[in-house]
């Protein structure tokens, strides 16, 4: 992989917080192990309700001041969520669907797939990636939503501030509108630190993840076919931002 510089032009207020592409002191010929990649394995986060890996939780509070300069409160929706928090949630909505709306497994497969990740693969588990939203505007109902980071929607502002400015501090943006990107659909909210999560990325990917997930029990775990986690792993592992590679 060609390596590339972390570093954007920016407005002045943040041109002097650039992130050159070299790896936190930390992360050095760091070996991560299964448990830890699968979020099995307790890590140091820092922050009161950030809750990211030492680097990225400070990149994250630069980011914050920044933006907070230029008119916007980003707020932490979600950070850093384990195995069994996401298990939670996969075993939740694969019994709303399957039991409450009568959808069969696979189709309630289909269905959780669209935003939410098998658990033990999901990028919340390294403590590098956020969902975030702007803190001022008032908004009912449920606030990840893409047609709200759109035009007229209450965190158009921060978003094409972020489109401007996040990557200046290490933050790039993981699952595109990019037309022809198959997997997760378009979440603007989900930022991920990248001088981190790319050796994580490229770590897990060393795995035998097949085998991994298939020794796995969770409700819904015993449709996984081989053909549907090889897919799974194509489309929504590794069919990211391509700078996230």
């Amino acid at each position: 992989m060609k390596r590339r510089s972390f570093v954007k032009r920016t407005a002045a207020a943040t041109a002097a917080l650039s992130f050159p592409f070299t790896l936190p002191a930390s992360q050095r010929n760091t070996e991560y192990s299964i448990l830890e990649l699968m979020g099995k394995e307790d890590i140091p986060l820092f922050g009161k309700d950030i809750n990211l890996r030492e680097e990225a939780h400070d990149a994250f509070v630069k980011m914050k001041k920044a933006a907070y300069q230029a008119g916007f409160d980003i707020k932490m929706v979600s950070s850093y969520r384990d195995f069994y928090r996401q298990e939670g949630i996969w075993e939740r909505k694969y019994l709303r669907y399957t039991e409450d709306e009568g959808m069969a497994p696979l189709d309630a497969i289909d269905k959780i797939i669209e935003y939410s990740t098998i658990p033990g693969t999901s990028r919340h588990h390294w403590g590098t990636d956020i969902d975030i939203i702007d803190g001022y505007p008032k908004t009912k109902g449920g606030v990840l939503v893409p047609e709200k980071f759109e035009s007229g929607g209450p965190f158009e502002g921060l978003k094409k501030w972020l489109d401007e400015n996040s990557e200046s501090f290490g933050f790039y943006l993981v699952y595109t509108n990019e037309p022809k990107r198959r997997g997760f659909k378009y979440e603007p909210w989900h930022y991920s630190y990248a001088p981190i999560s790319i050796p994580m990325l490229t770590a897990f990917r060393k795995k035998n993840i097949v085998k991994l997930l298939q020794n796995e029990e969770f409700i819904g775990s015993e449709h996984f076919t081989l053909g549907f986690l090889k897919s799974y792993i194509r489309d929504n592992i590794l069919d990211i931002n391509p700078e996230l590679l």
